[in-house]
């Protein structure tokens, strides 16, 4: 049988039941995107979404394997559900990154054995089949593929937003960053062909759809694998990403482009000038530095020392009119010293980031920097992090300030959590924005916002 036939018999089984299914996401804007596939095609079946776990036939968890706490709330939420299985006959199911760890996949089948369906990141398309298994022949599956298969095109998609869409650009990554698990669960990295993506952008602007996201784990290196993933062969002028990024800017009703994660050892002229060219384009572009210490780097296999980090990053800000930086930085690497650290907070003083997301490093098993002896003490670490913290809240303050007075072009989002009467939005640089409608922009216009407070996690402003 071919997935849509057991789409369509599961559909059958479970008609006229009301059955309701809940996902709860962890990680990354790829499993994000891989959740609203999910979504989708449980739709397709006949299962209708709940925000509740309580409510819910069917458990889907897509999981992440880059944190501990990832693991450590999925085990927690496994315990709490147990007793729903027990008196509803709840499907579970696990998938996503987690699932291609052998050792979390033994531990499921050993100490979770309630658990009725896992699948791996590659393995999404079959949960019609998987669960075909469960519900019409009792059977449990719990079976991962290998992570560097073929791409996979045409599933179903339910989309969290009605105006803003993430498209998934490749698959996998290739660097092998010493941290982490990321190549050794998703696989190689696999481009999709530019007009399957170029096709799905042009639906989406049909849709109404004003903002897209192009994903992957490192999406500058796009089409450096000459897309041996895809099938038929792919014969296409678009063989960059740089050339993509114009491509996407050039359909007719998308207004704003972003794209995450980029790499700074891929950060060629090229993308850089698409960037210039394009007004499209977000000026906040992502950049992780994770260590500003060169020897660090080194041992983390970035390819990049602090000097080539902060010339890149000089070249962009020069080149690129009101450009702004993001950086991921990783605090208390195996090793590091006083010193080396320090070095991370001049490249901070240095670049002053618009904003920067901190992690305190995480051992992941079978990661090289895991089988490390000098590790860092988890209070040197958590020191460390709140010095970062401190300066980065410092350069935020006087950030927001530059903002006063200035006008932004802002995608009204909806309304305010705290306040329903007003709008939000963000700032090209992912600033959030609050403020008053005047009765004619409605959620999913542009509109100029003329910015007039700063409250420091957030902007105030008004429609001019």
């Amino acid at each position: 049988m071919e997935q849509i036939d057991f789409v369509k018999s599961v559909k059958d089984e479970i008609k006229d039941k009301n059955l309701k299914y809940v996902i709860l996401t962890f990680g990354c804007q790829l499993n994000e995107n891989d959740s609203e596939k999910i979504s989708g095609m449980v739709e397709e079946m006949g299962y209708t979404k709940t925000e509740t776990f309580e409510k819910a036939d069917l458990v889907i968890f897509n999981t992440c394997c880059v944190r501990e706490n990832a693991e450590e709330r999925l085990f927690g939420k496994l315990g709490e559900i147990k007793k729903m299985k027990e008196e509803r006959n709840t499907i579970i199911a696990i998938g996503g990154c987690m699932m291609q760890e052998q050792s979390m996949l033994d531990k499921i089948k050993k100490s979770y054995r309630y658990v009725d369906i896992v699948f791996g990141t590659h393995t999404i398309q079959t949960l019609p089949e998987d669960l075909y298994k469960v519900i019409v022949k009792n059977e449990k599956v719990k079976e991962v593929w290998d992570i560097d298969g073929e791409i996979i095109e045409g599933l179903p998609i339910k989309r969290n937003d009605k105006y803003r869409a993430s498209v998934t650009i490749m698959y996998g990554c290739n660097k092998f960053c010493s941290y982490c698990i990321v190549p050794y669960v998703r696989g190689r990295e696999r481009s999709r062909n530019p007009e399957d993506i170029l096709n799905e952008i042009r639906e989406l602007a049909k849709e109404g759809y004003k903002e897209i996201t192009l994903l992957g784990q490192n999406v500058n290196s796009y089409a450096k694998d000459h897309f041996k993933y895809c099938k038929p062969e792919v014969k296409s002028e678009i063989d960059t990403f740089a050339k993509l990024l114009r491509a996407v800017c050039s359909i007719e009703g998308i207004e704003k482009v972003k794209f995450m994660s980029p790499h700074p050892r891929d950060f060629t002229d090229d993308v850089i000038e698409a960037i210039r060219d394009c007004p499209k384009v977000s000026r906040m572009i992502h950049m992780p530095l994770q260590s500003g210490n060169s020897k660090v780097l080194k041992e983390m296999n970035r390819g990049y020392t602090k000097e080539q980090f902060l010339e890149l990053a000089e070249k962009m800000k020069s080149g690129i009119p009101n450009l702004h930086l993001s950086t991921d930085i990783i605090v208390g690497f195996p090793g590091e010293t006083e010193e080396e650290f320090e070095d991370t907070l001049d490249v901070v003083r240095k670049v002053e980031f618009e904003q920067i997301f901190m992690f305190i490093y995480s051992m992941r098993e079978g990661t090289r920097a895991a089988a490390r002896e000098d590790q860092v003490s988890e209070e040197i670490k958590h020191q460390r992090f709140d010095r970062l913290k401190e300066l980065y809240d410092g350069q935020v303050e006087k950030q927001n300030e530059s903002y006063i007075g200035t006008i932004q072009d802002i995608l009204i989002e909806g309304s305010s959590k705290n306040d329903e009467t007003k709008y939000t939005g963000r700032t090209d640089s992912n600033k959030v924005v609050v403020f008053e409608p005047n009765g004619k922009e409605k959620i999913g216009d542009i509109t100029k916002v003329k910015i007039t407070e700063n409250h420091k996690w957030f902007l105030s402003g008004e429609i001019i």
